[in-house]
């Protein structure tokens, strides 16, 4: 799925360049031009990362940090055209987890977004199911009914972000990012073998896969079939 960002900035010629520009980074971006558009908003908790301007008429984006702080755990940057350290300290005390200023490139602003939602994900349980399947990501063991399954350690990361994503759909782009690296430029046809691979020991029928699920043109994810 698309990272999902709020970006809260009153310069309308700012907004629509910078939401252009992460679409083009693959985001997903609402706008809002005022502290109290995104704090009104009732979609605002449900998106993945908030970009705040600092400098908002009526209620400013200090205060609006520390509304958002104050509701929950949402990751907020903060957008400032001023570079003293009085006002980066001011907009990291009102719970900003980190900032960016002004001019912004793109480019490097989605690089913050994607390193702050690394360090923001919960920690994996230390165990994850799939069906009658056992993982254990702290070892990279797999057992079904207390007998071993044995994955490489391809196949178990493969079969760890499907069993992660809990029933929801990963596509092939994101398969090769989290488990090949992001240098990682091959083309899709080695996810599908490996895919294939892995069907041959966690499948009761390989033929009629009941645990991992081919979404046609999009990608994968787990059982059992809708």
């Amino acid at each position: 799925m698309s990272v999902r960002v709020l970006l809260v900035e009153d310069d309308t010629m700012i907004s629509e360049a910078l939401a252009l520009a992460l679409a083009d980074e693959g985001f997903e971006v609402t706008v809002a031009g005022s502290g109290e558009e995104a704090l009104g908003s009732p979609g605002v908790l449900t998106v993945d990362v908030v970009l705040l301007d600092l400098m908002l008429p009526g209620i400013d984006g200090l205060t609006v940090c520390r509304t958002l702080r104050e509701r929950g755990d949402l990751p907020v940057i903060v957008i400032t055209a001023r570079t003293d350290s009085q006002d980066v300290i001011a907009g990291l005390e009102a719970g900003a987890d980190d900032y960016v200023t002004k001019p912004l490139v793109a480019g490097e602003l989605a690089a913050r977004v994607r390193a702050l939602l690394r360090r923001a994900a919960p920690p994996r349980p230390s165990s994850l199911t799939v069906g009658d399947l056992v993982l254990r990501p702290d070892d990279e063991s797999t057992d079904r009914r207390g007998e071993p399954v044995h994955l490489t350690r391809t196949e178990f990361r493969l079969l760890a972000e499907l069993a992660a994503a809990d029933g929801q759909v990963v596509t092939r782009e994101q398969l090769l990012h989290r488990v090949w690296g992001h240098d990682y430029f091959g083309d899709t046809r080695l996810l599908d073998v490996h895919i294939r691979r892995l069907r041959r020991k966690v499948e009761p029928d390989p033929d009629a896969p009941s645990v991992v699920l081919t979404v046609r043109g999009i990608g994968y994810r787990v059982g059992p079939p809708a």
